[in-house]
């Protein structure tokens, strides 16, 4: 679903998702790292629910992103769900900006062609709009037994 938002506030459309990833902290004074769901993504960034909360401008690394990828940037913006204090929503602006999403068809604003399989990359194109990430009900991704 494409979050339609005024040209002069935005450089593109925003997609909701839901992308599990591996967000780590590179600042050893603010340790962090875990799994979280990318809930908004574009080609400058992503926001993410988690349940710490980051300062600003703290680098991070976005790992098992789809095809198997990683990316970095920073800390953009941290923001409270709700009252409770157990989820915040966390916005990173990537240092490198492209589909690191592996969006098959993204957004024509977003000016950047797919992840394919390529020479290159190795990875499958997504085509159809019923399989990943498209289809936000995935089943639970196997566990990777070389992490703890």
């Amino acid at each position: 679903m494409e979050i339609v938002t005024p040209k002069s506030s935005r450089r593109s459309t925003r997609l909701r998702v839901e992308i599990r990833m591996i967000v780590t902290s590179m600042d050893r004074r603010h340790p962090f790292s875990a799994e979280c769901i990318a809930l908004v993504v574009s080609p400058q960034g992503c926001g993410f629910r988690a349940t710490q909360a980051l300062p600003l401008e703290t680098p991070v690394l976005l790992g098992d992103l789809p095809g198997g990828g990683s990316s970095t940037g920073r800390v953009a913006s941290c923001l409270p769900l709700g009252s409770d204090g157990k989820y915040f929503l966390i916005g990173v602006s990537l240092y490198n900006q492209g589909n690191v999403w592996a969006i098959a068809d993204p957004p024509e604003d977003w000016d950047c062609a797919p992840n394919s399989s390529d020479a290159t990359s190795g990875n499958p194109v997504i085509k159809n709009k019923t399989d990943w990430p498209y289809n936000l009900n995935s089943a639970p991704r196997a566990s990777n037994s070389r992490r703890k």
